[in-house]
């Protein structure tokens, strides 16, 4: 008997008791084997054996339950407004989380400033915004406060943000503009001052352009130092303004003799800097772009056309207007603009977005199809079932989002310097001039200029872009090839395990049963233990269940229907056939009921030894036979679990077989350990038992079904399908569902700590080392002097040499 799975949208749906009441209504239809539906998704998927039930006639039973099969208007007009991918409007959910796009930033201390501002606004939990990404995430009680309020109150204090990120392009060529205004006037000041083509008059003409230079490129810096001291903070450009302050208001003094003061001026020294510090950023603003770049490039895989359906007619209209409900077509070539259904056509659909599988894969009706997608040959008429936020696209692109915002917990010690930061260097500054000056005896002019070149040297920015950049471009690493990390905390965290429990059917095997062998009391055919294997296992959709169903049909035997049938959790099924007690499963279930299966223990131990799986079968409290299933490991399981144990973790397989068949596989596999016999309600306590050894824990398995295992974790790491990676649990969700990707995860989480600590070393090493030269540490024993245009070049460059650094972790995805 042939099956086929039937996927029809359900709305109406408002609890678990209305998916009881459909599932009922649905599985009472004759020809229908399983039915799952799903109240999130608003989703039944229907497997029916042929010839069974039409998919209108499914959708007529829904309707008659009470329920509809077309989107109700006050649903879809819900679903229109949120139905554009590249719509990050907040969404207020029960925890009311909104996510913002914030300008305005030029350092660390901005974005503490930020934070501390927002979370100190009543009704709002947590305030979290990332230096690197330019985003604000607030967690916030949507009854007390609205996202128009947060936005008012940034603007207070003295930034912009967004509902959605507006193109930095732009910003990007201001940025540029301004270094090419800059360096236009201050390049000529140097040969000006050399060769005085103007005579004593050079000096004013020279004044002039630095002046230009002061209040238009450099107004930045005030207008950014004026915003942080407003609100008590002191940021980099309270140290830029400062510096190119003190350079030009001296020069300017000194020229016009004001005060008493004469001799020596230094124009060249501020305009220098607003030139060197705008070159600076306009490089770090390109770094930071290519850092992101991976996620951007996400926005554009989706459709921005479809071709409507409407009363037989093809429209073409923009994707974002497409709702839940509606059919759409997809010619040859073209992208599938949302998630959704075949209704007609068959075709090849190109997966490798979210799979990473380069052959395109049969699609016919009833089949599901993934936006962004492409239709590589067939026709194909597809209802919509996930449009805008919710399609596997959008959540994929939420998801790195969320860990690109979300905060690592190392960068805890950035933020802590970067409090004292500017103070210090301030109190530094101060502490040159005096000792240059006064016990040194140096003269006015030099300890001046030393104080000056201690201010623009100081660097607070690279210390707030060494862990987010890293973060950025290591989510964005492992997104390019299937690997989600949910938050930033999970890219450094991963490195600290110690012990990896993995599932074994689905995780480490193709979860893909065979039947192998069968063996009958005395008096029972082979054919017999079959049919009735299968009437009973028909009830269930457990694999080794399916294994059975599908091989009773490729034997071409007719199994009966069974009533009562129910599924004991680990153990099998217990149901009513032609009056007696039909019980099929595993050992313990014939121990429970007290039937006795000794005979086939011989046959049993030695199968066990080749990893096989037992499915007992008795009737009327007596043993009628056994059947053993084998799996077959998935592809990669070998060579992930060498590599595993290569990076120092013990792995540990759990599973629910007896130990014998367990260890079998365990021996295949080369792993260190096999927890036997688990029932699936106690996976979460064995991963509590090696936590409370003191070990750090990651569990890999379904990220459905193992919901509770992964959760307890201290990593879950969760086998995806790559059709809803939102309700997947689990801190890393490896969406193609390959084995090999578990090393892949570890080992770029590994890299990209590594990378944080290097961004972390240069950049307090970097202070470190160059504040002390700048105060002129090394003049009196080698003569070194750094000048302050010199110093302020040097402080530009250590914030671009932190993100190019964190760059280079892209190279490492070639070696995933």
């Amino acid at each position: 008997m042939l099956k086929a799975e039937i996927t029809i949208p359900i709305h109406g749906m408002s609890c678990q008791k209305c998916v009881a009441k459909v599932t009922a209504a649905l599985q009472d239809v004759a020809g229908v084997a399983d039915v799952n539906v799903s109240l999130q998704e608003k989703l039944g998927k229907v497997m029916v054996v042929e010839p069974g039930p039409s998919r209108d006639q499914l959708l007529d039973i829904v309707v008659q339950a009470g329920f509809q099969t077309v989107a109700p208007v006050e649903e879809t007009e819900h679903e229109t407004a949120q139905n554009s991918v590249e719509d990050s409007s907040p969404s207020i959910g029960a925890t009311g989380t909104s996510t913002f796009a914030v300008y305005g930033m030029t350092c660390a201390n901005c974005a503490q400033t930020i934070e501390k501002g927002v979370a100190r606004m009543a009704g709002v939990s947590l305030a979290t915004v990332n230096f690197a990404a330019e985003k604000l995430s607030v967690m916030y009680d949507a009854s007390r406060v609205e996202s128009a309020d947060l936005i008012a109150r940034v603007e207070d204090l003295g930034y912009r943000a967004t509902p959605e990120a507006e193109e930095d392009l732009q910003e990007g060529r201001t940025q540029f503009y301004w270094l090419i205004f800059a360096a236009c006037l201050s390049l000529p000041i140097m040969p000006l001052m050399w060769l005085a083509p103007f005579g004593k008059a050079t000096i004013y003409f020279i004044c002039g352009l630095s002046s230009i230079v002061q209040f238009s490129a450099g107004l930045t810096f005030y207008r950014s130092a004026w915003k942080s001291l407003k609100n008590l903070s002191a940021n980099m450009d309270v140290l830029v303004a400062m510096g190119i302050t003190a350079a030009y208001g001296y020069s300017l003094l000194a020229l016009f003799n004001i005060f008493g003061l004469s001799g020596e001026v230094f124009f060249e020294t501020s305009a220098m800097l607003i030139t060197f510090i705008r070159f600076g950023k306009w490089l770090e603003a390109r770094a930071k772009g290519k850092a992101s770049q991976a996620l951007k490039s996400l926005f554009q895989l989706q459709a921005d056309r479809a071709l409507l359906l409407v009363d037989g007619r093809e429209e073409e209209v923009s994707a974002s207007q497409i709702s839940v409900g509606d059919r759409v077509v997809v010619r040859p070539g073209e992208k599938i603009p949302v998630d959704g259904i075949v209704i007609e056509g068959d075709s090849a659909v190109d997966e490798s977005m979210v799979t990473g599988e380069s052959l395109p894969v049969e699609k016919s009706p009833g089949a599901e199809v993934t936006g962004a997608t492409i239709n590589t040959s067939g026709r194909l008429v597809v209802e919509a079932t996930r449009v805008g936020s919710e399609t596997v696209l959008a959540q994929i692109v939420r998801m790195v989002e969320e860990a690109q915002g979300d905060k690592a917990p190392i960068q805890r010690l950035a933020d802590a310097v970067s409090n004292w930061f500017v103070p210090a260097v301030v109190v530094v500054a101060l502490v040159t001039f005096v000792v240059w000056y006064g016990p040194a005896d140096a003269g006015f002019l030099f300890a001046f200029k030393m104080a000056i070149a201690v201010l623009v040297i100081a660097c607070p920015c690279a210390l707030g872009l060494a862990t987010p950049t890293a973060i950025m471009v290591g989510s964005s690493v492992g997104l390019s090839a299937g690997i989600l990390f949910k938050k930033a905390s999970v890219l450094e965290n991963i490195s600290r395990l110690q012990v990896l429990l993995l599932d074994k059917t689905g995780t480490l095997t193709r979860g893909e049963f065979s039947v192998t062998d069968m063996i009958a009391v005395d008096g029972v055919s082979k054919e017999e233990l079959l049919r009735i294997a299968a009437a009973v296992e028909a009830a269930s959709s457990h694999p080794l269940a399916r294994a059975i169903v599908q091989h009773a049909e490729n034997e071409a035997v007719v199994y009966p229907s069974v009533s009562d049938a129910r599924e004991v959790s680990g153990y099998g099924l217990v149901c009513t056939f032609d009056g007696a007690q039909v019980v099929a499963g595993n050992q313990r279930l014939m121990e429970r009921e007290q039937i006795t299966v000794a005979s086939f223990d011989q046959q049993v131990n030695a199968w066990a030894a080749d990893g096989k799986s037992v499915i007992y079968v008795a009737r009327g409290g007596q043993a009628m036979g056994v059947l053993a299933l084998a799996d077959t490991l998935k592809e990669g399981a070998v060579e992930t679990v060498a590599r595993l144990r290569k990076l120092g973790l013990k792995t540990i397989m759990i599973t629910g077989d007896r130990r014998a068949a367990a260890h079998a596989v365990a021996e295949k596999l080369g792993l260190d350990h096999v927890e036997a016999e688990v029932l699936p309600g106690d996976k979460q306590a064995i991963v509590s038992r090696y936590q409370e050894q003191g070990r750090f824990t990651g569990m890999v398995g379904d990220g459905i079904n193992d919901a509770p295992a992964l959760a307890q974790a201290d990593i879950g790491i969760a086998i995806g399908s790559g059709t809803d990676v939102a309700k997947e649990t689990g801190d890393l969700i490896l969406v193609k569902g390959d084995i090999r990707d578990v090393e892949r995860g570890i080992r770029l989480g590994r890299k990209t700590l590594a990378k944080i600590k290097q961004n972390l070393f240069w950049a307090f090493f970097y202070n470190i080392v160059g504040i002390p030269v700048a105060a002129g540490l090394l003049y009196p024993a080698f003569g070194i002097v750094l000048k302050p245009e010199f110093a302020g070049l040097a402080m530009a460059f250590s914030s671009v040499s932190v993100v190019t650094n964190s760059l280079l972790l892209k190279r490492y995805a070639k070696r995933l």
